[in-house]
C-alpha cells in the first residue's frame, strides 16, 4: 500500500524566549499520538522537528527512538538562481512508496501555509498520494479572528519590502486595495523588524483605517490589540522584537 502525507502542524512557540506552551494545550491529543507513531519525516528544519518530538515523546511515546527517526529537510531554492526555479523535491515522497506514511512539519504552525512545503504537497498530489491535513494552529487565522476585522474577505501578503520607500508605496497600494475590496490584508515580519513595520503602517496609513496586530499567540504573554490608526498613534505601545507577531489593516 502506498503511504500518505500527513500536514503535521506545529506550536507557534518557535524561537521564543521563556516557558512554551504545554503541547496539549495547543494540539488536539490525536493528532499528538499520529505524530507519535511516524517514523519518516519531511521538515523545514530538522533540529526544530527534533525539538517538537522530543515534547511529543513525553505526551505520547515515540514509535521508535528519536535517533532512528528519519528526517530530511526540504531543499532551499539556490540563491540567485533563475525567477521561478524550484528544487525537485519529489523524491522526498519516497517512503510513501514503501508504504510508510510520510509527516510533513514547518517551523511553527500549520505546514505548506505561508511555508515552502507548499511544494511536497503540489508534488503529492501529482502522485496520486492522500494528502491528510491535521488540526493545528495557524496564526494568520488566529490573528484573523481576534482582530475584528473582515474575516469574510481576506489576503495574506507575505512579508512587505525592507527598504523604507518600497514600503511605503506597498503599505499604501494595500491600504487602496483594502478599501476598495473592503478586504483585510495580512502580513508578517521578521520579529526584529517589528517595530519597524508599525512604525511604518502608523506613518503611512490613513487615521481611520483599522490596523491590528497580534503577537505571540498561543503564549501566555500573547496579546491582539485592534483600533484605528489614529487610536493606535494616541495610545501607542510597544511591540515585542523577539517574539512572532501578525499585523493585518483595513482600509474604510
Amino acid at each position: 500500500m502506498t503511504g500518505r502525507l500527513l500536514l503535521v502542524p506545529n506550536t507557534l512557540d518557535f524561537g521564543v524566549a521563556g516557558e512554551a506552551s504545554p503541547l496539549q494545550d495547543v494540539l488536539p491529543m490525536g493528532v499528538v499520538q499520529t505524530a507519535a507513531r511516524l517514523t519518516h519525516w519531511v521538515a523545514e528544519n530538522a533540529k526544530t522537528a527534533r525539538a517538537f518530538l522530543k515534547r511529543v515523546d513525553v505526551l505520547a511515546p515515540l514509535a521508535v527512538p528519536l535517533q532512528q527517526m528519519q528526517i530530511v529537510e526540504l531543499p532551499r531554492p539556490a540563491k540567485g538562481g533563475a525567477k521561478g526555479a524550484s528544487p525537485d523535491v519529489s523524491p522526498l515522497l519516497a517512503p510513501t512508496a514503501q508504504g510508510h506514511d510520510l509527516g510533513l512539519i514547518s517551523e511553527a504552525g500549520l505546514p505548506a501555509v505561508a511555508d515552502p512545503g507548499s511544494a511536497l504537497v503540489a508534488a503529492a498530489h501529482a502522485r496520486g498520494i492522500v494528502v491528510v491535513p491535521l488540526v493545528g494552529p495557524s496564526s494568520l487565522l488566529m490573528a484573523l479572528a481576534a482582530s475584528g476585522l473582515n474575516g469574510q474577505s481576506f489576503a495574506f501578503v507575505g512579508y512587505l519590502p525592507v527598504e523604507p520607500p518600497a514600503r511605503a508605496a506597498r503599505i499604501h497600494e494595500l491600504e487602496g486595495l483594502s478599501r476598495r475590496l473592503q478586504q483585510t490584508q495580512l502580513m508578517i515580519e521578521t520579529p526584529y523588524r517589528n517595530r519597524a513595520l508599525l512604525a511604518a503602517l502608523l506613518e503611512h496609513l490613513q487615521p481611520g483605517t483599522r490596523l491590528s496586530v497580534s503577537c505571540g499567540l498561543t503564549l501566555a504573554q500573547g496579546f491582539t490589540r485592534s483600533d484605528t490608526v489614529s487610536g493606535w498613534r494616541t495610545a501607542a505601545i510597544a511591540v515585542p522584537d523577539d517574539v512572532p507577531a501578525v499585523f493585518a489593516l483595513l482600509g474604510v
